[in-house]
This record gives structure tokens, C-alpha cells and sequence, in this order.
């Protein structure tokens, strides 16, 4: 995902623009560039990163500007792929996240009109759409070329001898920053932290002009849009690394914290203020992307189990083309940003279908908040890793809090069972803590195990899924190969692949499904495999079956999940650093926020 920043004021745009750009680093990107809108326009860009970029980059004088780091899609990352990209008269600059879908219809179309092309871009093709329409007004230039644009965007443009910036999003986020005599632009808010904590999102189809002392929306049909700004409660503090190696780290040792502010006062409300008042549902479906699907296929347990009502889970991108069940379901939208373009889509079909939704976030105002009947928010505070952690953790958080409300609605859930689940979330914020006290234990494993190329991890009803999230977070930051399977399935192929240099990571903990874990255990040791197994503290039986065992306190099986995953993400970290690789930036991987 790329990372768009802009600024005007009355202070000088260049060095503030650099630093907002390198709060974005973590997206991953692979070149960079400014634009400078003064006297003319000045325009420096580069491939590789940001401190490439700032060594050659002249001194730019001006006051509003527009910066940019880019994960190439259309377009190999060179230096003149890189974004701002300019007009043929080199009197415009634009940045652009997004896809262009029509661009090759658009750019043969521009062609034959004279105009010049410079890049292999897509992006491209809008600087030279807002150049043909530029008679003056810049706003009006943007909103008449976005009417020829089909596909996902937020793109700004500054122009010379103009102090604004023209910014608008389809699909894509923006936020603009509200200051004192300056106004800022970015496609994060954790970009602007250091300068504002008041900021108002863009929502789909707008157009925002962006000048030292004013802020001006206009809706789709150019009508004028009043809306009130929000204040962002992390601090800039929250978005460093606050003396850890890795924000990856940081961010799960933030866990507890995370956990307990997610759940704070929410538990004693569910009666009084429940999320769904009189509405009975007879079936879920949990909809989600990456990791968070993996918290949904986690849920889907949670809620058979505290609501007892069948719960099915899909992948974002793949509801949206499904089948039309007859069946109407609370559809549960995951997804850490608010703003991943397949989850947002799957909420508009949601609707579409006339299903009730409640949306799991991160970001307050984020896209997903305008798309669902309702909101549970996470808590995690900024998530700067590319590896999601604490997201995780406190999006099953708010499942616990999900199945709680719809056990009571359909009154399955007794008083004593709320009381007892009640004290089982308070407890988890300390048997994550217990994880993490024991990080040097499982530093000194990972430690043991990082030659090796395989790992498999195994797993049995509710932690089938945490399996699946372990794998995910080896390959992501370690390039082991990961992969997750149920245990009971080994037979069915995954055998064929243990070997005494790829060791299985199994989660044996003491539920319905312990022994024939023990038995699926048996199996990978009598293939030589060595095995890590994630137990119960006093479980003294599990020993004989492994080389190696990683303990969490012993809690209700159905709540495990949360101290497990702090074991495999913690397991995945240090088996990253041992290996050397770059953790907070993994190969080929940004932080995600739109797919399509």
C-alpha cells in the first residue's frame, strides 16, 4: 500500500513532508518523491528509500507540497515510475494509491491528443486528464477528469503558483489534518501525529481543497459537506518504537494494555446497551481478509460456543461473488484499518442482501464505520508492524464481546456463565503477561529451530486457526515456510512432508480434543520430526511426547487462543531476528489496507 502525505502552511513544506513520509516507511514501498508548489513547481523522486531519496534531493523552497512512497502495481519500481508524477507542461504534479482500471483506454485516448507520456504508470494518465481540463479552477479540473476514471484512488495534485492541494479518495483512505495556520494531508494518521490530533476522513467520491487557513469538501454531486473534526487519542509516542528493536515487538508487548483498554467498561454494559436490541439471529457469517479472517475462524467458535448459534466464515473478496443465500445472517466485517477495499465491498452487499452487519475496527472514522449497522472498536491504538499482533488479540477481544451480546439475546447465556466468562476476560491481560515474561525462553527455542527451511504447525478445534495465524507470521517476517494444518488431517498429505528437518509446532492444550492431539503428535515424532508443543502450565503428561515445551496458564480452553497466538507470535519474531531478517519491513509485504 503505498503512503501519500501532503502540506500546506506557512512553514517551509520540504522538511515536513519528509517526515511525515517516514512515518509511512513500515507500508513498505519501494521508491519515493516530493513535490514543491512555489514559484513554479519543483518535483525530486527516486527509487529505494526515503534516505536515498533526502541524500540527492536539492533544497526546495515553498510552502504547500504533496510527497509519496510507492509499491509498484502498474509499473516496474523505477525512479521514473515513482510518484509525484507531472504533465506535459510540468506545471501540475499528482500522487496517486490505487489502481486505474480503464488507464490503457485512457492513455491511447491522451495519446492521439498530443500529450506526452513519461512513466509506464497508470497514474499517469490523470495528470494529464486534470491538464486537459485545468481552465482554472483546479477543483473543478479534478472532479471533471475523475468523472473519466474507473477503479480504486486516492489522489491529490498541487499546480504551480497555487498554494492548495486538490485531494479526493475513492476506495482508497484519506484523512485530512487539521492545524494552526497549516493543514496537512495522508493516507495514515499516524503520518500527522507529531503535528495535529484533529482530523477529518474524506469519505468515497469527495473532493477537498487544502490551503494554510481553510479546509473546503465537496460531495459528488459538488455540493458543499460540513463535517466535524475528530480527535485521535494516541499520542506520538504510540507510533515509535519507544526503545524496542522492532515496532513488531513493541507492539506485542503493548498486548495486555491492548486487551484490557478493548474490553474496558464494555462487559458491565452489554445488558444495559447490548449491540443488537431485540434482534434474534438464527445464523452468523464472519467476513474478512489475512489475519483477520483467521480471527474470524477463531469466532466462529467463540459464538457457536457462548451463543450457539452456526456461524460460517469467508474470505472477503470471495462474498462478494458468491451465491445469494436464502438464509439472512448478522454478517461480522473484520478488518483492522476500516478500510480494506474486499471487506468494504463485502459490507455493501451485505447490505445489499438485507443482512444486518456489525463491523470489527481499528480506526475510528474509518470507511467500514459508514458501511455497518453497527461498530464494535479495537482499541490496539496504531499498528505499525506490518505484522499484525495486537490487532489480532484484541479482535478476538471483541468477539468474546460479540458472542456474549447474542448469548444473552437469544438467552442461552445463564447468569452464572456470564459471571464466569466475565472473569475469564478479565484474567487475559495476565496470562498474556505470563507469555511475555517467558520471552527469553522462547527466544532461546526459536534460537534452536531457525535453520530450519519447513515448519509445520498443528492444531485442533479452536486452535486449528491459530495454527493457521502461527504460519502465517513465520513466513511473513522469518521466510520459513510455514504451514498450518488441522491436526486430524495429517494423514491426508501433510505427512508426506514431515521430516526430521522440519519441526511441527503443536498446540496440545488440555480441551475435548487433547488425546487424539497426543495421537496426531505421536505421529509426526515417529517421523522424526521434532516437536514444540504450546501447553498448559502443569501439564506434566505432554512432556513425553515432545523435545520441547512452551507454557500458558492454564485458562478455559475456549479463551487460549489469545495467550497462544502472543506464543507464536513472539515464536515468529525471534526466529526473524536470529535469521537477520528486515522485521518490520518483510520482503514483497506492506501494510495492507486495500485489495481488490
Amino acid at each position: 500500500m503505498c503512503g501519500i502525505v501532503g502540506y500546506a502552511g506557512r512553514r517551509e513544506a520540504q522538511p515536513i513532508l519528509l517526515d511525515c513520509l517516514k512515518r509511512l516507511e513500515y507500508r513498505g514501498y519501494d521508491s519515493a518523491g516530493i513535490a514543491v508548489a512555489g514559484k513554479g513547481l519543483q518535483l525530486f523522486k527516486s527509487k529505494g528509500e526515503i534516505a536515498v531519496l533526502e541524500s540527492k534531493m536539492p533544497r526546495m523552497p515553498g510552502t504547500v507540497g504533496i510527497a509519496h512512497t510507492r509499491w509498484a502495481t502498474q509499473g516496474k519500481p523505477t525512479t521514473e515510475n515513482a510518484h509525484p508524477l507531472d504533465d506535459c507542461s510540468h506545471r501540475l504534479a499528482i500522487v496517486h494509491n490505487g489502481i486505474i482500471s480503464n488507464f490503457m483506454g485512457l492513455k491511447e485516448s491522451l495519446v492521439k491528443d498530443g500529450h506526452r507520456f513519461a512513466s509506464e504508470t497508470d497514474t499517469e494518465v490523470f495528470a494529464h486528464l486534470v491538464e486537459s481540463e485545468l481552465k482554472g479552477d483546479l477543483v473543478d479540473a479534478v472532479s471533471k477528469a475523475l468523472r473519466q476514471v474507473e477503479g480504486t484512488y486516492a489522489f491529490a495534485v498541487v499546480a504551480a503558483d497555487r498554494s492548495e492541494i486538490v485531494a479526493t479518495r475513492r476506495e482508497s483512505p484519506l484523512v485530512v489534518g487539521l492545524g494552526e495556520g497549516e493543514n496537512f494531508l495522508a493516507s495514515d494518521v499516524t503520518a500527522l501525529l507529531k503535528y495535529t490530533n484533529r482530523v477529518v476522513y474524506i469519505q468515497d467520491d469527495e473532493v477537498v481543497r487544502v490551503t494554510m487557513d481553510s479546509v473546503s469538501i465537496r460531495g459528488p454531486s459538488g455540493e458543499l459537506v460540513e463535517r466535524e473534526a475528530q480527535k485521535i487519542t494516541w499520542s506520538l509516542e504510540d507510533a515509535e518504537k519507544g526503545g524496542y528493536p522492532h515496532f513488531m515487538l513493541k507492539e506485542i508487548f503493548e498486548q495486555p494494555d491492548a486487551i484490557h483498554d478493548s474490553l474496558l467498561g464494555r462487559i458491565e454494559t452489554l445488558e444495559t446497551e447490548p449491540f443488537f436490541q431485540g434482534d434474534s439471529f438464527t445464523s452468523v457469517k464472519v467476513v474478512a481478509c489475512g489475519t483477520s479472517y483467521h480471527a474470524g475462524l477463531v469466532g466462529k467458535y467463540i459464538i457457536e460456543e457462548l451463543a450457539k448459534i452456526p456461524t460460517t466464515v469467508q474470505i472477503s473478496s470471495e462474498y462478494r461473488y458468491s451465491p445469494v443465500a436464502r438464509e439472512s445472517p448478522l454478517v461480522v466485517l473484520i478488518t483492522q484499518s476500516g478500510e480494506t477495499a474486499d471487506t468494504l465491498g463485502a459490507a455493501r452487499e451485505a447490505r445489499k442482501r438485507g443482512n444486518k452487519t456489525v463491523g470489527i475496527a481499528n480506526v475510528v472514522g474509518s470507511a467500514i464505520t459508514r458501511e455497518v449497522d453497527h461498530v464494535i472498536y479495537t482499541r490496539a491504538g496504531p499498528e505499525i508492524g506490518v505484522a499484525a499482533t495486537k490487532t489480532f488479540a484484541t479482535q478476538l477481544a471483541a468477539l468474546y464481546l460479540l458472542a456474549m451480546d447474542l448469548g444473552v439475546q437469544n438467552r442461552v447465556l445463564t447468569a452464572q456463565a456470564k459471571r464466569s466468562i466475565t472473569g475469564s476476560l478479565r484474567n487475559l491481560p495476565r496470562a498474556v503477561q505470563d507469555v511475555l515474561n517467558q520471552a527469553h525462553l522462547i527466544e532461546a527455542l526459536a534460537n534452536k529451530y531457525s535453520g530450519a527451511k519447513d515448519m509445520f504447525f498443528i492444531g485442533r478445534g479452536i486452535n486449528y486457526p491459530v495454527a493457521l495465524e502461527g504460519a502465517l507470521k513465520t513466513k511473513e517476517i522469518s521466510y520459513v515456510h510455514g504451514e498450518g494444518f488441522p491436526a486430524g488431517e495429517l494423514k491426508h498429505g501433510p505427512l508426506a512432508l514431515i521430516s526430521k528437518e522440519s519441526p511441527v509446532v503443536a498446540i496440545a492444550v488440555k480441551d475435548h480434543t487433547y488425546e487424539r492431539m497426543l495421537g496426531n503428535i505421536s505421529e509426526c515424532s515417529a517421523r522424526g520430526s521434532p516437536v514444540i508443543a504450546v501447553a498448559f502450565e502443569g501439564d506434566t503428561e505432554i512432556a513425553k511426547y515432545v523435545d520441547d515445551t512452551i507454557r500458558v496458564r492454564e485458562i478455559p480452553p475456549i479463551f487460549a487462543p489469545v495467550p497462544i497466538i502472543v506464543v507464536l507470535q513472539l515464536w515468529a519474531y525471534y526466529l526473524a531476528k536470529a535469521k537477520g531478517c528486515p522485521i518490520d519491513k518483510p520482503r514483497n509485504i506492506a501494510k495492507t489496507v486495500t485489495v481488490e
